[in-house]
């Protein structure tokens, strides 16, 4: 592999790493009204990736089709809010191992739809790579208890985290990687103002209060590291390898939730989840071409699109 996709490799690594240790922050706010705590979190992302945002953003922003605001509304409304909607309403009659497990499946997902849906056939390796980070998944969780509407939650998680890769793709490549994550993040936080009052209206309560010592060092742990920080890797690293490759390294999230749990007295690491992760290390290294395999019909990594703004640049350039 060249540069650019072991880059792309890293970035989309470090991001689910980052994603899988934050399960230690997020069990702090069990009692921290739901919409609220998304509201903050992704408002505040917002805000910090504000002054990161290239040179045209605005003008990139601008230029986006009906279909490409239909599809931001989407990935924030699938991927973001109602992932974690579904996580949480999936864990109140499921143990949590239901909803990892089946998220742990979104790789074998993104790996068939991309390709069907660039009217190519899925890449062999890929595809077998992805099996294999499944595996590991469930080997590392195990399965829990759970209901009917449990399962059902789960299956929605797992929607929320293929919408998340396969929706960005058409708007990565005009808006970039920083821009790409404030938008959605400044839509997700108004979702999740709007999904808190409905849910006051029929509920009544409040949705947002101030929060406390312990659950602000853990919503700006969210927003800093696992928002700002881990999305701007995540769809950086979608940009250079793509979403089936990319999607590969979801696997390290459970991996890296089971390494940091006996951090916290939360669980223990034993064979189970050294077995998972070795099967994990090896599904990410076949499908993501780490071991000089590429399978048929998938196409090399993509090298990195331009930007709007880095276009719009060039093309004032050549009318100067």
């Amino acid at each position: 592999m060249n540069a650019n996709p072991v880059l792309g490799a890293l970035s989309a690594a470090f991001a689910c790493l980052l994603v899988g240790g934050s399960f230690t922050a997020n069990s702090l706010l069990g009692d921290y009204p739901y919409a609220g705590g998304l509201f903050l979190r992704y408002g505040l992302a917002f805000l910090l990736l504000l002054p990161l945002l290239p040179a045209g953003s605005l003008t990139a922003v601008r230029a986006l089709a009906a279909r490409q605001w239909t599809r931001l509304l989407l990935l924030a409304a699938l991927g973001m809010v109602g992932f974690n909607t579904a996580v949480l309403a999936a864990e109140r009659t499921a143990e949590p191992a239901v909803p990892g497990v089946l998220v742990g499946c979104a790789p074998v997902v993104v790996a068939v739809l991309v390709p069907l849906l660039a009217g190519r056939r899925p890449g062999r390796a890929v595809l077998h790579g992805a099996l294999l980070v499944a595996a590991g998944a469930f080997t590392v969780q195990g399965w829990g208890r759970t209901d009917a509407m449990g399962l059902v939650f789960s299956v929605g998680a797992l929607v929320g985290e293929v919408g998340f890769a396969v929706l960005a793709v058409p708007v990565l490549r005009p808006l970039g990687p920083v821009l790409l994550s404030a938008v959605v993040c400044a839509l997700a936080a108004v979702e999740s103002a709007v999904v808190g009052l409905v849910a006051v209206g029929a509920a009544g309560g409040t949705w947002l209060r101030p929060p406390d010592t312990t659950e602000a060092l853990a919503l700006g742990w969210m927003a800093v590291v696992v928002t700002v920080v881990g999305f701007v890797c995540w769809y950086a690293g979608v940009q250079r390898i793509g979403a089936e490759r990319a999607t590969l390294f979801s696997g390290l999230i459970p991996v890296a939730a089971a390494g940091t749990a006996p951090l916290v007295g939360a669980g223990t690491y034993g064979v189970p989840q050294a077995v998972g992760s070795a099967l994990v290390a090896a599904g990410v290294a076949l499908g993501a071409g780490l071991l000089g395999a590429r399978g048929a019909g998938s196409p090399p990594p993509p090298s990195a699109p331009e930007s709007a703004p880095v276009r719009a640049a060039r093309t004032d350039d050549r009318r100067g």
